[in-house]
């Protein structure tokens, strides 16, 4: 029985059904995505050979609902993000590289490019800038190594200096009226900035110190003014200004663990992090497999040019050449490789979970399937 004050109301079933749907993600404008993915890892710390950025894009406008991430994008895995209906694929390796002369059928890399604009998919590439980031596929290799405290091999510095100009220019001056026709004559000279002048006491002498800083350009100018008077050219220093080190960001990692342990048991978290079968090993000189691993130098990819000369017990890389193994091997460094796109791939679910939050889960994301190192074990 119901009570007189209740009343009974109809819904239609699509309205009830409504309301049990989870909210639709919704679409994100390319540019603002392109935005955001450069806020996640900006492409100034990739490396000046590299191919970074949007490198296909389809004409405007062009919304995004899906991204698609990948390490290699093959023409397999080209067709699985047509299939899956992708928006924008993530390649971390850049498919553009070599400059394309023509856009045709005849190669593999021009019919990427035409699939891609036949179907309105844009590709995106972070390469090298996704390899120095804190959070990037460096931090997420030296995973594999159990716990352990790391810094970059060769940290990136600040895309731009702390202040104006690329160097700075300090000299004294004890003669006030010869020092003002200077000044003027220097606040004459294009791109000086930070021109401060103080007093100073120098061998026992009242004097003002002039400091300002400048480019490479305006430089010349400076010192050909000063070395007219050579009193003020005798006493003048140039300091040429570097940018500061980002903290924690750069290329490969020296991997310090908490506790060494023995290499055979390195290369088993290797390949459970991996979910590698078998790895390449060469063991360094005078070591076996039980020798204690307490430090080692680590790249994604293709480490040769990153790991070399590095002090460590072990390198861990994708691929390196015969000769750096054995030069390595000589200095009593053992080697593990694990083939090129093997050290990297993982991070794509890592990556994955990371956007979701930096997009702030407006877009769908997906991970590509068919995308899988090219060289097997026979």
């Amino acid at each position: 029985m119901l009570l007189p004050a209740t009343q009974l109301v109809r819904r239609p079933l699509s309205c009830i059904r409504a309301l049990g749907r989870p909210p639709s993600r919704s679409l994100m404008n390319l540019q603002e995505l392109v935005s955001a993915l450069n806020d996640f890892a900006s492409l100034s710390l990739a490396e000046s050979w590299d191919n970074v950025g949007l490198l296909v894009e389809p004409s405007p406008p062009h919304t995004v609902n899906t991204l698609f991430l990948t390490n290699d994008l093959t023409e397999e895995v080209m067709e699985e993000a047509v299939q899956k209906k992708a928006d924008l694929i993530l390649s971390y390796h850049p498919p553009i590289f070599t400059p394309l002369k023509r856009v045709t059928w005849k190669t593999w890399k021009e019919r990427l490019v035409v699939r891609a604009l036949e179907h309105r998919i844009g590709i995106y590439s972070p390469h090298t800038a996704y390899d120095a980031i804190p959070h990037g596929v460096n931090n997420w290799l030296t995973k594999g190594l159990g716990a352990c405290t790391s810094v970059p091999l060769h940290p990136s510095t600040a895309p731009s200096y702390p202040a104006e100009g690329t160097h700075r220019v300090e000299f004294c001056a004890d003669n006030t009226e010869h020092l003002d026709v200077v000044l003027s004559k220097i606040k004459e000279i294009q791109e000086i900035s930070c021109l401060t002048t103080l007093p100073a006491r120098v061998e026992g002498e009242e004097q003002t110190r002039v400091s300002l800083n400048c480019s490479q350009k305006a430089l010349l100018e400076v010192v050909a003014l000063l070395s007219q008077n050579s009193l003020l050219y005798h006493k003048t220093e140039i300091l040429l200004l570097q940018k500061p080190l980002l903290p924690h960001t750069g290329m490969g990692r020296l991997c310090t663990l908490s506790e060494p342990v023995s290499l055979s048991d390195i290369i088993e978290r290797i390949k459970s992090h991996l979910k590698l079968p078998h790895i390449r090993l060469a063991v360094g000189m005078g070591k076996t497999l039980e020798s204690p691993v307490k430090k080692a130098a680590l790249c994604a990819g293709s480490g040769s040019s990153v790991l070399k000369g590095m002090e460590a017990d072990l390198y861990l890389t994708g691929e390196m050449s015969h000769h750096d193994v054995l030069d390595a091997v000589a200095n009593g460094i053992s080697v593990i490789l694990c083939e090129h796109s093997n050290t990297e791939r993982g991070f794509l679910s890592e990556l994955r979970d990371m956007l979701a939050i930096h997009l702030q889960n407006k877009i769908n994301i997906i991970v590509s399937q068919k995308d899988r190192d090219p060289l097997q074990v026979a």
